[in-house]
């Protein structure tokens, strides 16, 4: 089977029509047809259908697919292994990162990074909390808040994955305009039994580290908000419809914006996030993914971290 004609395969099953892949890989249209219709025998089932103007998988199609696209990757790795063994500085990173990070530890990273390796390529992938991103090849490197639990690694699959601490940030209390600890230096969590919270989704690390910090000041917080995100929660505690914890995030962190959450910080024992790096030992990094490794656990790392 041709490369270019598996390739043209996967492109059409992923809703390009015939047309479409023609002209990005500047060939004719009746050879695109052709030769899809000359792999189909070749495989010995019908793969694709036609519906409107573009063709639809059938379910011989769709369990085909799944084999290509891994044996595409698997040629793809290789060209671009032997490229960037080549010349490392030529390579491409592929870097996931929990969106709370994405604003300002991940930018400030892969800008320093650039300002001495400008050629090497990045490509981020938010949400790299799932960790079977790495053990499948879809990721390089990931930035993660918070340490994962023996168990995450234990079902993140076959292949181990490492994880290294770069540093602990600071947990804060968000409070909005006006409130009653908004001006307070430090204040400890027991003094915040009474008031309505703010949380991530259960299960989130932040949600985690709020409830565990609330049960060891001796109270369940009342939650009154359940957002999606960070931004969305210190939204809702500037406008004073409740508190909550969150990480500065890389800010002051006691900023005086007007309508914005106040960062107070927690004299509670316990009130950090792990910052940290994971990847697979058992796939081994690109050269260009290694530089920037290695960069991070030297730059980023905090002693005693």
């Amino acid at each position: 089977m041709e490369t270019e004609v598996l390739r043209w395969f996967q492109q059409v099953a992923d809703g390009a029509t015939v047309t479409e892949v023609a002209d990005l890989w500047m060939v004719s249209q009746p050879k695109v047809s052709r030769d899809l219709m000359a792999l189909q025998r070749e495989v010995g089932a019908p793969l694709l259908v036609k519906s409107g103007r573009v063709l639809r998988l059938t379910h011989a199609g769709a369990v085909f697919k799944k084999h290509v696209d891994a044996i595409v990757n698997r040629l793809d790795d290789a060209l671009a292994d032997v490229d960037q063994l080549m010349d490392p500085e030529r390579g491409a990173v592929t870097l996931a990162y929990q969106q709370t990070l994405g604003t300002w530890l991940v930018p400030s990273l892969v800008g320093e990074f650039r300002a001495t390796h400008p050629n090497v390529a990045f490509t981020l992938v938010a949400g790299g909390a799932d960790l079977t991103i790495l053990d499948e090849g879809r990721v390089d490197l990931a930035i993660l808040a918070g340490r994962p639990p023996e168990a995450a690694l234990a079902a993140s699959g076959s292949t181990a994955v490492r994880w290294e601490a770069l540093f602990r940030e600071p947990l804060f209390l968000a409070v909005g305009p006006g409130h009653r600890f908004e001006d307070i230096d430090t204040v400890p969590l027991a003094q915040l039994a009474d008031e309505p919270w703010v949380a991530l989704p259960v299960g989130s690390v932040i949600r985690t580290a709020m409830e565990q910090l609330c049960h060891a000041a001796g109270f369940e917080p009342r939650v009154a908000f359940e957002c999606d995100d960070l931004a969305t929660v210190r939204g809702f505690v500037g406008a004073g419809l409740g508190v909550s914890i969150v990480p500065a995030m890389g800010e002051d962190p006691l900023p005086r914006y007007a309508a914005t959450a106040r960062l107070v910080a927690l004299a509670d024992p316990g009130a950090r996030r792990e910052i940290g790096l994971a990847w697979s030992t058992e796939r081994r990094l690109l050269p260009a993914a290694d530089v920037f490794r290695r960069f991070v656990l030297g730059q980023a790392r905090v002693p005693g971290a």
